[in-house]
């Protein structure tokens, strides 16, 4: 039985399988397997949601499965009913469950603690696996590799940006250059052991909280938006702290070949200007779309085994 609730749940091999996955998902060379039939996918949802919910309910249903959703007020969790008892019960009627909590990812673990249903984080409070996994398959796709890739990352050390750390640091000679807002970083944890896996390789990771002496000759610029789903800022000025972190076309003079990725949704004139977002170095809707090509990666892995092996391989 295979899970995703964090990008460290993957090997390495893991997870190179599921990004070339995605990418020939992407090509349209895979369209007419449909590994899941017969398959039945629950998409459980706290919080709004296009893009992932979208994908994972498009892909399952291109791969064969039904799904069934449930919305924040659907279940029993609501009256008190363990996270455990929830998880074991729906896993003796579906087979994956998708669930985006925007909480503790011990609530997905506790889920995740029986034999018989896969559990994928769609999003937790300290982690955006498959986020990331969507961030890799469209670098894959663009430049034909990921090893020694140079990223700036600009903004809140949110969820997304802590699994891309988590996932980045995997790929030999890549770097990753976080400048984040002063309080609002990645947590000691997510930096710990990024800086851990990049030490073990290849890769680099560097994070500050100013944008002075920013080095160029990046490869991708990456912001999310400032107001992250289901969470708010202590601070009441937080919006002068985060202004100086904007992505404007500025940013592209040490770094003209730069193609810009967003997580999306985005808010122009916050986080990014309209001029970037909408330019001619962003990707960030073809990187929307392959949210879908990843989330079928991600669902064919959890009941196949590894990305694209034949038929009959589930566990």
């Amino acid at each position: 039985m295979r899970h995703l609730i964090s990008i460290n749940d993957l090997t390495d091999e893991d997870l190179r399988s599921i990004v070339a996955r995605g990418v020939r998902f992407r090509s349209g060379q895979a369209r007419r397997e449909r590994p899941l039939d017969g398959d039945v996918v629950g998409v459980y949802f706290k919080r709004t949601s296009t893009r992932t919910r979208t994908a994972f309910s498009s892909g399952a249903l291109r791969l064969g499965a039904q799904i069934i959703a449930y919305g924040p007020e659907d279940l029993q969790l609501n009256t008190g009913e363990t996270h455990a008892d929830t998880g074991r019960v729906m896993s003796r009627m579906l087979d994956v469950l998708v669930a985006r909590t925007s909480g503790d990812p011990v609530e997905l673990r506790q889920m995740a603690g029986q034999d018989r249903m896969s559990v994928i984080n769609a999003m937790t409070a300290d982690e955006h696996p498959t986020q990331a996994l969507t961030d890799l398959t469209t670098m894959l796709d663009h430049f034909g590799r990921i090893d020694g890739l140079r990223v700036l990352y600009v903004g809140e050390g949110n969820n997304s940006a802590a699994a891309l750390a988590l996932a980045l640091t995997r790929y030999a000679g890549t770097h990753l250059e976080l400048r984040t807002p002063p309080g609002y970083g990645l947590t000691e944890e997510i930096t710990a052991t990024a800086t851990a896996q990049a030490a073990r390789g290849t890769a680099t990771i560097c994070e500050r909280h100013d944008m002075a002496e920013l080095p160029g000759g990046f490869d991708v610029i990456y912001t999310t938006r400032w107001q992250t789903t289901g969470t708010s800022k202590p601070d009441p000025n937080w919006r002068e702290i985060f202004a100086p972190f904007q992505v404007g076309a500025g940013l592209w003079a040490g770094s003209p070949d730069a193609v810009f990725m967003h997580d999306l949704p985005a808010h122009r004139g916050e986080e990014v200007t309209a001029e970037v977002l909408d330019g001619p170095a962003s990707i960030a809707f073809e990187q929307a779309e392959n949210k879908l090509h990843s989330a079928m990666a991600v669902l064919e892995w959890c009941r196949r085994g590894p990305a694209g092996g034949p038929p009959g391989t589930r566990s």
